[in-house]
């Protein structure tokens, strides 16, 4: 079996290259990978004796293609009509008097079509104006060439796979899809191009798939876990605690906090958020004498930190170890082994975590670690224009954390020194809660996940044969 795996961007380098996957793969046969890494810095990843890596470069559509795929992504997003669907939608796009018209025209149209029978008529003249871009025809002459039996995507969304997904289909190759975040069916736009298969995390996000892609076969779903998770269970990859407190430069006999922050555009207030965390440590208004490392979101610019950590110059600071080729989006910085490694050890021996509704909730819960989510504004009126409460903790996709108990909610400063202190003390609080999270998101079983996507690209490669 030959297979095209295609990594658009940072996050399917960090799932499926470092993660060990393609050595999986290869055991199947060869491997053409096809990627959105700058050329320069392709000599971060290397595979095994037989992977080969093609470059797919810039895909820029013509005007037809793009303004088509927005129609479809606004009228999907009225169709499924989440409530995080709801505020993108009424959300313009800041730049150009033609971007912001453009965006303003398709809104309208994706209004008047936002039926299931509008997003499948709109899908198939995007279809059909894609395929006439040069680039589709590109794909195909390297599709010819490499002659996989198989491709896989590791993200769903990015629109330059576009080219090479039809190119795939227009040849008769099967086609199966990853579905790398779980927010991303409920608060996301459409999935860039259709699939034959798709590889989901769980048995919620599968009936989530089904419920918003209702043209999908529910035989073409498969649930085979996230592999971004598989180093949290692998012991080859965690310290002992004592390791991971010296590396990081911390005193293992005391508590530590993780504050994972997130993006400038998400968190605007990190910062403040931060100070806030501090100033009860340092006050003693957090019992028992916590430290705190502080791990920014990779694509965040670091320096909006500066401010804090002068004021407190005994926060630790664990800058992600991404490369920023193109810094400001995640399809811009890529990951190294080392910060999957760091990751890893970091939800596994940091005590509890604080964060503002990130995907950390799930990886500090996976190792049974205490969450403290933020939910109250530092500035007045709220960055987002609403609470923070009703803007990020009423999304479909972070329901289940607040109704199954998996975290704490800090609606004020005094909650979050509360929380944060009654989780130091007792640790095994809301431990149920966490479970149940980490079964309900991520599958049953942690660990795992390459051999199972593996097993599942074999098995659609000979169903197919």
């Amino acid at each position: 079996m030959k297979t095209a795996l295609v990594v658009p961007d940072g996050v399917g380098i960090r799932n499926f290259i470092l993660g060990g996957a393609i050595n999986r793969l290869r055991e199947a046969g060869p491997i053409s990978v096809f990627h959105g890494v700058p050329e320069e810095s392709m000599a971060l990843y290397r595979g095994p004796e037989g992977v080969t890596f093609h470059s797919m470069g810039d895909y820029r559509e013509g005007a037809s293609a793009i303004f088509l795929r927005y129609c479809l992504a606004y009228a999907h997003m009225r169709f499924v009509d989440t409530m995080a669907m709801r505020y993108n939608r009424a959300t313009l796009p800041q730049g150009s008097w033609r971007m912001r018209t453009m965006h303003r025209t398709v809104r309208q149209v994706g209004s008047l079509l936002g039926r299931r029978s509008g997003v499948l008529w709109l899908q198939s003249l995007h279809t059909q104006a894609a395929e006439r871009e040069r680039k589709v025809k590109e794909a195909e002459a390297w599709l010819r060439r490499e002659r996989p039996d198989v491709l896989l995507c590791s993200h769903q969304r990015p629109p330059i796979i576009i080219p090479i997904i039809l190119a795939a289909k227009q040849l008769g190759i099967p086609t199966a899809c990853f579905i790398f975040s779980w927010d991303n069916l409920t608060s996301k736009g459409r999935i860039a191009a259709p699939f034959d298969y798709y590889l989901v995390w769980s048995e919620l996000m599968r009936t989530e798939l089904l419920r918003y892609y209702p043209d999908i076969s529910e035989n073409h779903v498969r649930v085979v876990g996230t592999p971004q998770f598989d180093p949290y269970v692998d012991s080859e990859t965690l310290w002992d605690r004592e390791e991971f407190f010296r590396r990081v430069g911390a005193d293992p006999g005391r508590p530590l906090i993780c504050y994972s922050g997130g993006d400038r555009g998400t968190c605007p207030e990190d910062p403040e958020h931060l100070a806030v965390l501090m100033e009860g440590v340092e006050s003693g208004r957090i019992a028992g004498r916590p430290q705190v490392i502080v791990r920014p979101s990779p694509v965040d610019d670091p320096m909006r930190y500066d401010n804090v950590r002068r004021r407190f110059p005994d926060m630790l600071f664990a800058q992600p170890e991404w490369v920023h080729p193109s810094s400001g989006h995640w399809a811009g910085v890529l990951p190294t082994e080392a910060d999957v490694q760091f990751l890893a050890n970091l939800t596994q021996h940091c005590d509890l975590n604080v964060n503002m509704a990130s995907t950390m909730t799930l990886d500090f819960a996976i190792h049974d670690k205490p969450v403290v989510n933020l939910a109250f504004d530092v500035a007045s009126p709220p960055p987002h224009g609403t609470p923070l409460w009703d803007y990020f903790y009423r999304f479909e996709h972070y329901r289940p954390v607040v109704e199954l108990g998996a975290a704490r909610f800090a609606r004020s400063r005094e909650e979050l020194w509360d929380n944060v202190s009654s989780y130091l003390e007792d640790p095994s609080l809301d431990r149920e809660g966490r479970q149940k999270l980490v079964e309900l998101e991520a599958g049953p079983q942690i660990g795992g996940a390459l051999a199972r996507i593996t097993e599942t690209v074999v098995s659609i490669a000979n169903s197919t044969r």
